[in-house]
């Protein structure tokens, strides 16, 4: 993809951070809200700076801090939208604002998680959605998107409240996409992506 054809109403991801290996579902940090971002210091750009590597290292198109093990409502995301433009941003403390009534029309596409590596299962989830919240520099930032980024937004937002896509699935899915990570379970070791 061509710098062009990259959205970032916001500014560029901060870069230069280090490859975290990825919490895995399971650990308590994944299941249980995260902790407010109150101070918008150096802390929080290295913490953002590691998400944004770790992400681009485990070829993701989102990543919250709960994911390298730090209990934060915080994501990053670099993720397209059902026209193929990419849209990256930081969002602290989101909020998600979803279709009601008639407006509401779900996709049911597969979806995955980091956290819970090489498993894919189809997850219906609404086809736009809006998040707002602040940026790494505490201003407010405001993301809407449609098809993948849509679900990146929702998927992200869960983890900021301490839920994994698992969790809206029947157990019969929620089966399936265990034999698949099980099943790829030895490509993704422990401290992947940070080997």
């Amino acid at each position: 993809m061509t710098e062009q054809t990259v959205h970032a109403p916001y500014g560029q991801l901060p870069r230069g951070g280090v490859v975290h290996p990825i919490t895995r579902w399971g650990a308590d940090v994944m299941h249980r809200p995260q902790q407010p971002v109150t101070d918008y210091d150096d802390a929080l750009l290295r913490l953002v700076s590691d998400m944004v590597e770790t992400m681009y290292a485990a070829d993701g198109v989102g990543l919250a801090a709960c994911q390298i093990g730090v209990d934060r409502a915080v994501f990053v995301f670099d993720c397209p939208d059902d026209e193929g433009l990419r849209t990256v941003g930081v969002v602290c403390n989101p909020v998600l604002t979803l279709p009601e009534g008639k407006d509401r029309k779900l996709d049911d596409g597969d979806e995955g998680c980091l956290s819970y590596p090489g498993a894919f299962v189809e997850c219906a989830r609404p086809d736009l959605a809006t998040v707002t919240g602040t940026g790494v520099d505490g201003s407010p930032v405001e993301f809407t998107g449609t098809g993948m980024l849509a679900r990146c937004l929702q998927h992200e937002t869960d983890h900021t409240l301490g839920t994994v896509f698992g969790d809206r699935l029947p157990t019969k899915l929620r089966k399936r996409l265990q034999k698949a990570m099980e099943k790829a379970a030895d490509d993704y070791p422990l401290d992947w992506p940070a080997h």
